[in-house]
């Protein structure tokens, strides 16, 4: 069994019961980030033609929001973290507020992974959870980093290793 370490390690033994050992936990990849990079990267070409043509410097103060939101995001997806014990499945979000969307390992029915284009090109999938329950406050995981070895590593948690060779 593999054990996934991170700079977060510390972070997330805070939502561990007593008994359990942190057996997965990893971060989500870095292409959640993409979206807030390119806005920044827009804002300043945006802002460099407006500045050039009209002469526009108070735009900059918007780009520099910009910065800040894509700060603020780094510092979001750095205190994130997908995590698998013997008895939850936990997704722990959120930096002023944290939110942590929790499943029992026994509930677990399924797992399917799904690979979009852009994740298959980056290196990214989304997990999805099935749970005999009603209401699941945690069902999908996107962005999963090395998708395809965290899905066997996880699904070997959750439903059991059949594989008896050590690692």
């Amino acid at each position: 069994m593999m054990v996934y370490r991170d700079s977060g390690s510390r972070t997330s033994r805070r939502y561990l019961m007593s008994y359990e050992e942190r057996v997965i936990g990893v971060r989500r990849h870095p292409a959640v980030l993409l979206p807030p990079i390119a806005l920044v990267v827009g804002g300043m070409i945006a802002c460099g033609a407006a500045a050039a043509t009209v002469g526009a410097l108070w735009l900059w103060w918007l780009w520099l929001l910009a910065v800040g939101w894509l700060v603020w995001k780094v510092f979001a997806w750095s205190v994130e973290f997908f995590l698998v014990t013997e008895h939850r499945v936990m997704l722990v979000t959120g930096v002023l507020n944290r939110n942590v969307a929790m499943m029992p390992v026994a509930k677990v029915t399924d797992i399917a992974l799904e690979r979009s284009l852009g994740g298959r090109m980056l290196g990214y999938g989304e997990f999805i959870l099935e749970s005999a329950g009603q209401k699941q406050a945690l069902r999908n995981v996107r962005h999963m980093p090395y998708p395809e070895q965290l899905y066997f590593e996880v699904s070997s948690v959750i439903f059991g290793s059949t594989d008896e060779s050590p690692d």
